[in-house]
């Protein structure tokens, strides 16, 4: 992955989950510390390092909320505010960074800089503000240990998010996710066919019949009617029914599941596969996607769209990786 590429895959990837954590408190500006508290659930190796040096999401969402309430009490202000609730930035709209986040991350990938999450967390280290000193406080460390323990690192995070698969006669991606919880927990969630809505994009609803849960086993889906912000959403008529297989079933190691068009038999079915590793506070999930290419004189055809098919893969996998890592936070 080149450098502007890595760069890029930082950015989203810190922009979706600052906004989410955000909007857990009914903001709709991510801050510095909603930077922070990205870079926690990050799954490159300033991710794993933070995470490694005992920060977990949950103590650093007590810590931001502490520091906050702790600045306000120093300049004479009593407020009590509402509990965080729950994650709705998918939900919502109107979402932007605080002018200073958004410089940190220009800065992160100007000239000489990699632009990766590292990059980020050491422009987050020396923010001057003091914000991000309070609350590395309350967790029981500093940005100083933490630079220390970053510059251990060494070189460029080599990480590479999305990854083209090579399999024969197959459209193939992976892409990998940190979610903040044990093995167990994730591998109950990806075999649950009621919880499908909850990750896959393309999914609204399941009509649950009485099998069991079991490899084989065939479920109904139907299309979303509306956006996840509620404006509707309209689908060919045969493409808004799915035919969902689970495919294999190896708890707590991987599941994997098959999508197809019943309507639309040329369409080739989906097969979406996860693999389950435990890590230091939490799970590791590689998320392969693909599907049969065409062959014959349609797959000469279809060769100009194989750039935009890549796109379109890195935009499914990336919206399934985030719904994952969403769903337990």
């Amino acid at each position: 992955m080149t450098r502007f590429a890595r760069a890029a895959h930082t950015s989203h990837s810190l922009s979706v989950a600052a906004m989410e954590e955000a909007s857990r408190s009914g903001l709709r500006t991510a801050d510095i510390e909603h930077l922070l508290l990205a870079l926690i659930i990050n799954d490159q190796s300033a991710g794993r390092m933070l995470r490694g040096a005992g920060l977990d999401i949950d103590a650093a969402r007590r810590a931001v909320e502490d520091q906050h309430a702790a600045h306000l009490a120093e300049l004479g202000i009593e407020a009590s505010f509402p509990g965080a609730g729950q994650i709705v930035f998918p939900q919502t709209e109107g979402y932007e960074w605080s002018t200073r986040a958004s410089d940190l991350l220009i800065r992160a990938s100007g000239r000489g800089k990699s632009g990766d999450a590292a990059a980020v967390l050491r422009e987050l280290l020396v923010e001057p503000s003091g914000l991000i000193d309070g609350i590395l406080a309350r967790i029981g460390t500093s940005a100083q240990a933490l630079l220390e323990q970053l510059d251990e690192l060494g070189a460029d995070d080599t990480t590479t998010p999305l990854t083209a698969v090579k399999r024969h006669g197959r459209a193939a991606g992976s892409i990998e996710t940190f979610v903040s919880a044990p093995v167990g927990d994730v591998g109950a969630f990806l075999i649950d066919p009621a919880r499908i809505p909850d990750w896959h994009p393309g999914v609204g609803s399941l009509e649950l019949g009485e099998q069991e849960v079991a490899v084989g086993e065939v479920w109904e889906g139907l299309a979303p009617t509306q956006r996840l912000n509620g404006d509707p959403l309209t689908r060919k008529p045969e493409l808004r029914r799915r035919r969902i297989t689970l495919e294999s079933a190896h708890l707590p190691d991987s599941v994997a599941w098959s999508f197809a068009y019943p309507d639309a038999p040329k369409n080739s079915p989906v097969l979406m596969e996860f693999t389950l590793a435990g890590t230091t506070g939490g799970t590791q999930v590689h998320t392969t996607m693909s599907w049969a290419r065409r062959g014959g004189w349609r797959g000469i055809v279809a060769l100009p769209m194989r750039p935009l098919q890549k796109f379109m893969l890195w935009i499914m996998l990336a919206q399934t990786s985030a719904a994952i890592s969403r769903s337990f936070r």
